[in-house]
């Protein structure tokens, strides 16, 4: 008899072969990433190649926190409680290395006058002349402007030491100064050398020329300023070069024969002219000298409206001016009426 199989006629499961080897994993949207890449930091690989600053400064520790500092401010606080703040900065400066003084920088030029306006010299006697009149010169030199298509008009006329000044509503162009000078030398009928050009304000440049002998051909005269005006003007290298002042000479030391020139340039607050100059070589006599970048020394100010120093005239509080002669509350030119 055959032996009856079993389960007959049913469905019988096959069976599964389980793999060793995970499923792959789905891939991550590009808005999940992110918001896992902000839990990781990149490691760098540090570079190799160091310059001459990481070198130097390797051995020193750069990484000073705000909590460092307060600790070791602390400490020094509980063992030295006597000290004040000031010298508990300063020791933590040293500590910290950040106590390092920055080389001084050469200030070779003065900060100029405001631009707005002409500075004509002339004499005294010829400024008081022209500013007698001063509105209808005004009303005459703004018509002159206006024939030339001009933008600028003149604000006021004063007088000053070097000259008249003329004040503008804009900074002049050079079509603008030769209309000025042309109406000024015509009201007044005056010489060419009596009158110069008109010019805009410069800041004042300061330089010196050193390597030069202070006595003459081995004798005891020394070195004049007038014959270093006539060399300086003779030479090509300061051509185009206006001086603020005369030279002026000073010995090194009381043994010394050697002396420094010391000269003053109107120049630009970049200045232009000076960079011209500063490091060239020329000759006085047979001694090679150069000119060197000096700093500036534009002396202690003096105010023109009270005549008391360390301040100058535009911020002056005094309402009024004050006479240079009796210090009253009237102009120098009236002192005699109410002196």
């Amino acid at each position: 008899m055959n032996n009856p199989v079993p389960n007959k006629g049913k469905d019988v499961a096959k069976p599964t072969f389980v793999s060793s080897i995970s499923p792959p994993i789905p891939a991550k949207m590009p808005k999940e990433v992110k918001e896992i890449s902000k839990f990781f930091k990149k490691i760098e690989k540090p570079s190799l190649k160091k310059s001459y600053t990481q070198a130097s400064t390797a051995n020193l520790d750069s990484r000073v926190t705000s909590s460092n500092i307060t600790i070791n401010t602390l400490k020094i606080k509980e063992m030295f409680p006597s000290l004040s703040n000031k010298k508990i900065n300063s020791i933590q400066k040293v500590i910290t290395g950040s106590n390092n003084k920055l080389k001084p920088r050469i200030n070779m030029t003065t900060k100029g006058p405001f631009r707005k306006q002409v500075i004509v010299p002339m004499s005294n006697d010829l400024g008081k002349r022209f500013t007698k009149d001063s509105s209808s010169h005004i009303i005459n030199i703004n018509c002159a402007l206006r024939s030339i298509k001009s933008n600028t008009c003149v604000d006021f006329i004063c007088t000053d030491n070097k000259g008249i000044i003329i004040s503008t509503n804009n900074v002049i162009s050079n079509s603008d100064l030769q209309e000025i000078e042309k109406y000024v030398k015509n009201s007044l009928l005056a010489n060419d050398d009596s009158i110069a050009s008109p010019r805009l304000p410069q800041s004042k440049f300061y330089l010196k020329i050193v390597d030069i002998l202070y006595f003459v051909n081995k004798s005891n005269t020394h070195v004049a300023s007038e014959d270093i005006e006539h060399i300086l003007k003779n030479n090509h290298i300061f051509n185009n070069i206006i001086h603020a002042s005369k030279p002026h000479i000073i010995k090194i030391s009381p043994n010394s024969d050697m002396a420094i020139i010391w000269i003053d340039i109107w120049d630009t607050q970049n200045g232009n002219n000076a960079k011209k100059v500063i490091n060239r070589h020329f000759n006085i006599g047979n001694i090679v000298t150069t000119v060197r970048g000096a700093n500036m020394n534009p002396g202690v100010p003096q105010c023109k409206n009270c005549w008391k120093w360390r301040h100058s005239t535009g911020v002056c509080h005094i309402q009024g001016s004050k006479c240079v002669k009796c210090n009253s509350p009237h102009l120098t030119d009236n002192h005699q009426e109410f002196a």
